[in-house]
């Protein structure tokens, strides 16, 4: 089944390497709710978004991560 996963990667060191980094683990009950979120955050700070949501093989909900950069926010 596409899009389905056992788990989620561990984070690598190179994602939190410098002060400011931030991985950020979403977890939510649609992919709805987890993209709106994840724009609440590109509106907000440099982000490298998730590009689609994960399933869990029998579990409810999906799963996405993304990652911002809080040293760089966006002009208003």
């Amino acid at each position: 089944m596409p899009g389905v996963v056992l788990y989620m990667d561990p984070i690598n060191e190179t994602y939190v390497s410098w002060p400011g980094l931030v991985v950020v683990d979403i977890a939510t009950a649609d992919d709805a709710t987890a993209f709106a979120f994840q724009q609440l955050l590109a509106d907000r700070w440099t982000t490298a978004p998730a590009l689609h949501a994960m399933r869990d093989a029998g579990e409810p909900g999906v799963r996405l991560r993304c990652f911002l950069d809080l040293r760089q926010p966006l002009d208003s």
